[in-house]
């Protein structure tokens, strides 16, 4: 695949006043009856609306992604997805209030797994409103090869029990519409149903992984009653087609153990938030 090394310690910066528009429209996707106005609170991982790269349909590559190159290393490999985030939460991120963000290449890694070649990019993004750090995220990244066509189906790990909440999230074509036009995300696995079947074999339109991080974050507040202070994810399988799966928790004091598990049962992403 090449050697990436130079990419590592590459930095970018944007400047942008984080809008009401995106959160009202957020909150009326994920069913809430948030009413926001300039300096409220933006609610964790929200912050995911913002900084949005607009390139031109001729940069796009075949999955409807940015071509690989520029900020990030040119990986040659054809499928990307989100692997996983680690968050610090220093202080609350203000709407209509200008925001620098910082994004600094961390590492990069190549390794052959059970399907095949796979690159990891990690990059570091930090978020500041007037002097200070607001909020501090590691963003995991894998590339990998398109899967044979004769390959057999993963074998997911089955999700834990143990949950003192659980909640239902149902899928749809609208809700995954909305959360893709809200992140400028034109990835096809999304909305292209054939695509994701016949190119990257998954056996429907898939549901992202960042919209399933924020319901987990989100539910782990409402437990809790208070904001983390801190929040991880790591996405394990992916959740595909339109069946409901389900998003649950344990734990009590500063700790939850979160999960999502599939209509099969399999662990799809499973968290962890301290408060």
């Amino acid at each position: 695949m090449g050697d990436f090394s130079d990419w590592i310690g590459k930095t970018e910066e944007r400047c942008e006043v984080l809008g009401l528009g995106p959160a009202q429209f957020m909150a009326a996707t994920m069913g809430r009856d948030d009413r926001f106005s300039t300096h409220s609170p933006l609610p964790p991982l929200w912050h995911w609306l913002y900084f949005l790269e607009a390139k031109p349909m001729a940069a796009l590559g075949r999955d409807g992604h940015p071509q690989k190159g520029g900020f990030l290393p040119p990986v040659d490999l054809p499928r990307r997805m989100w692997a996983g985030g680690r968050f610090t939460f220093h202080a609350p991120l203000l709407l209509g209030v200008e925001t620098l963000k910082r994004s600094t290449v961390v590492n990069v890694a190549q390794k052959s797994g059970r399907s095949g070649a796979l690159c990891f990019v990690t990059v570091r993004h930090e978020l500041f409103q007037g002097d200070g750090l607001a909020l501090s995220e590691e963003h995991d990244i894998v590339y990998r090869e398109d899967p044979a066509p004769d390959a057999p189906a993963p074998v997911a790990k089955p999700a834990p029990g143990g949950a003192h909440v659980c909640e239902t999230v149902q899928p749809s074509q609208v809700l995954l519409f909305r959360y893709s036009a809200l992140t400028f995300n034109g990835h096809r696995i999304h909305y292209d149903v054939d695509y994701a079947r016949q190119t990257e074999g998954y056996d429907g339109l898939v549901f992202h992984g960042p919209l399933t991080a924020t319901l987990l974050v989100d539910l782990a507040a409402r437990d809790a009653g208070k904001l983390p202070k801190s929040f991880s994810f790591r996405g394990l399988a992916p959740i595909s087609g339109m069946s409901a799966f389900h998003i649950e928790a344990n734990g009590v004091g500063t700790q939850r153990r979160l999960w999502a598990r599939r209509a099969d049962g399999a662990l799809a992403m499973q968290a962890e938030a301290s408060f």
